[in-house]
């Protein structure tokens, strides 16, 4: 059926199978090396070179971090590992992200807006308020549910507040040592220098010393919170995969409850079956830090890119560059963000970007009676 009307894409109609490609000539180069090295050999090597060079580089970073090894404690050394194989994940996952019309495009206009000298002119305080509700609060859960908010806030602080304990001790960046052999005295050291000393008895060294176990209390009730959801919710059970949704899930609360009974062990056991569980918790950890490039928690390294993709929408609106339906004069977006999906739909070689500029009930109106009077009277 050709609907040429309204220029949506056709379908159904009979025609002559298309010619076979002529075979290349000998000399010719391999297809994956052409159209400007945007083949999916060409993506792959760029990603692997960049996995190499943020590996390399944080290998660097933990040798002169840590004084030459000096302040790096060998015990922690699966988890440094660990961090390595992170970095080199997230490094190719982020640049085959990219590398796709559509995502390319976007990140280029959001870091373009961070870095516009013009938009922090006129709304110097759009920024950190970005960063603060979108990245930080998350103020665009709210609206979906109350629930669901809080249960990612727990989460989202616990697992930062994980990080920050837990990256900078593996890699020996951070040290605690006692002031003295008899009494209570600690000093926090980063990169061999004392940034504050304190005391293990009061409540500056308890919350020191339990940094990581308020951030499993943290993790435990959100993580349970979403596993439940999606053990019950019919609307999140249609679509779940459970290595994609359920795995992450689970692997946060295996961390969690480790972490937890390693400090119920040396309490209240007197080290009972701290080995065990010790190795146990360095696997959980070892698997989720690996994990995290190829899951769901890939999107915590792409929510950044997000905040200017919002920035470049709230300039656009501030100067009231916004885009109407053609049909009912309906907002849609801003004309800058209209025109930058137009750009990827041709860049993707897609011949509908003009219904781009109606709004999605126009769409289906458009739909429905183009289906009426091109369609559905060929039919008696």
């Amino acid at each position: 059926m050709g609907i040429t009307r309204i220029k949506l894409p056709i379908v159904g109609r009979v025609t002559e199978p298309p010619a076979p490609p002529a075979a290349p000539a000998l000399d010719e180069p391999p297809p994956a090396r052409v159209a400007g090295g945007r083949g999916p050999r060409s993506v792959a090597g760029r990603a692997t070179l960049a996995g190499t060079i943020v590996s390399v580089l944080l290998i660097l970073a933990i040798v002169f971090g840590s004084r030459m090894l000096q302040d790096f404690d060998s015990a922690l050394l699966p988890y440094a590992v660990a961090t390595v194989f992170l970095a080199f994940g997230v490094a190719y996952r982020y640049t085959v992200w990219i590398s796709a019309p559509g995502a390319r495009r976007l990140f280029k206009q959001g870091w373009r807006s961070l870095f516009s000298a013009d938009n922090f002119r006129r709304a110097p305080t759009a920024l950190p308020k970005m960063i603060a509700t979108y990245l930080g609060f998350q103020k665009f859960l709210g609206a979906r549910s109350h629930a669901r908010w809080a249960a990612h806030q727990l989460i989202f602080w616990g697992c930062i507040l994980a990080a920050l304990i837990t990256f900078p001790l593996t890699w020996g960046w951070f040290t605690f040592t006692a002031s003295s052999s008899t009494g209570p005295g600690y000093e926090m050291r980063i990169w061999g220098l004392k940034v504050l000393g304190f005391d293990s008895l009061n409540i500056v060294g308890w919350l020191m010393f339990h940094g990581l176990d308020i951030a499993a209390v943290l993790v435990i009730p959100g993580a349970s919170y979403f596993l439940w959801r999606r053990m019950k919710d019919r609307g999140a059970m249609t679509g779940q995969r459970f290595a994609y949704d359920l795995v992450p899930l689970i692997a946060l609360i295996v961390v969690s409850v480790t972490g937890l009974l390693l400090t119920f062990s040396s309490i209240f056991l007197h080290g009972g079956g701290y080995e065990f569980l010790a190795v146990l918790h360095m696997v959980s950890v070892v698997f989720t830090l690996i994990y995290i490039p190829f899951g769901k928690f890939f999107h915590i390294v792409q929510r950044p890119a997000a905040v200017g993709m919002q920035l470049f929408k709230y300039t656009a609106r501030t100067d009231e560059q916004v885009f109407h339906c053609k049909r009912c004069g309906q907002l849609i977006d801003t004309a800058p963000y209209v025109e930058n999906l137009q750009g990827t739909m041709r860049d993707l070689k897609l011949d509908f970007d003009t219904w781009t500029e109606y709004c999605p009930r126009c769409k289906r109106v458009l739909r429905g009676t183009a289906y009426l009077s091109d369609v559905k009277k060929g039919f008696k």
